[in-house]
């Protein structure tokens, strides 16, 4: 990768160029990028340095991009949105559900057994973004939309029904999920990703879901012995965004706003959920490495689940016609553009 040599130009050499040296320096740009995962963690290794990587190679080394993990910039997970909002931080990435209700159209990727592949689902995402959900997120420059593969339930205990979920208080990382898990009987407890080690070390959650790729650097498959994983269409997921304050992005050269564009969108945003999908395979390894009982719920048994949560769509779709939004016009949407990608792939 070819970097500029900021500080051979403050010399002799800059002196030499006169103007134009000057000129081009002043157009060279520090991004931070800020997360709430650890560094090693397979989204900021896979997505989000790839990124980052591709930024500075594709500006020839005019923009670098500072990698801030692990909420070093401060704050908490809930707040990174709006840091990409005031500059706090040049460009953030995080969970939409942290900051509940407050986009809501997002959710429909978020309801159960709705999806059932990331790829497809991070494409109709970035396409719905783009139709009707700028507004939501009309003081950011949108770099990218996508989803995590299948939700699972990690669990001290064994969990094969929804019955064996009662009395369980399982951490939940978004609205729809805190609904489902009180559907199925559950107590959900809402908390920051990197909270649930130390909970459940403590025993103050008995477990908590999310997908296998993140379970390696949290250390769920020492923590607990139980996976329940479904086949079919995923029980759930959630939604993310990548984000860059907008001032930030308006002040850039056109020719660097051009590398932050090229980098941005439905390709991003379908490579993003396709990466992070195909790292469920690594994580779930590892559990069966260590010997974990791993269940898995055939199709022909998810239907007692499914009925379980059927109440959650029909709450949504209120809760979306309350807001002047057609809930069942935007269930409509999604899967005809996932149906529109599986036909494509």
């Amino acid at each position: 990768m070819k970097r500029r040599p900021v500080l051979g130009l403050m010399g002799g050499a800059a002196l030499a160029l006169g103007f134009s040296a000057q000129a081009t320096l002043a157009q060279d740009v520090t991004l931070t990028l800020h997360h709430f995962l650890a560094a090693q963690a397979n989204v900021p290794v896979h997505i989000l340095d790839v990124w980052a990587d591709n930024v500075e190679a594709d500006s020839d080394g005019r923009i670098k991009v500072d990698r801030f993990p692990s909420m070093q910039l401060g704050g908490t997970p809930g707040e990174l949105y709006d840091q990409a909002v005031s500059g706090t931080a040049d460009v953030i990435w995080t969970v939409v559900g942290l900051t509940p209700g407050r986009f809501p159209t997002t959710e429909v990727f978020e309801l159960p057994f709705m999806v059932s592949d990331a790829s497809a689902a991070s494409y109709a995402y970035w396409h719905m973004f783009e139709e009707s959900m700028q507004e939501e997120f009309g003081d950011v420059k949108m770099i990218g939309t996508w989803v995590h593969g299948p939700g699972v339930i990690h669990t001290e205990d064994p969990v094969a029904q929804p019955s064996d979920l009662r009395g369980m208080q399982l951490r939940g990382p978004s609205r729809l999920t805190v609904q489902l898990l009180e559907a199925l009987g559950a107590t959900p407890v809402g908390m920051p990703i990197a909270q649930v080690p130390e909970s459940l070390s403590r025993g103050v959650i008995n477990g908590a879901v999310m997908p296998w790729e993140v379970t390696p650097s949290l250390r769920i498959p020492e923590l607990v012995e139980n996976h329940t994983e479904f086949e079919g269409d995923m029980i759930y997921t959630v939604t993310f965004v990548l984000a860059m304050h907008q001032p930030t992005y308006d002040a850039l050269p056109d020719d660097l706003k051009a590398v932050i564009d090229q980098n941005s969108g439905l390709e991003f945003s379908v490579f993003a959920g396709t990466t992070q999908q195909a790292y469920d395979a690594p994580g779930r390894e590892i559990a069966e490495e260590m010997g974990n009982n791993i269940i898995t719920i055939p199709a022909a048994e998810v239907e007692e689940w499914r009925t379980l949560a059927e109440p959650i769509y029909a709450r949504w779709i209120a809760d979306m016609d309350g807001r002047g939004k057609d809930g069942q016009a935007l269930i409509d949407r999604a899967r005809e553009l996932m149906a529109e990608y599986e036909a494509a792939n």
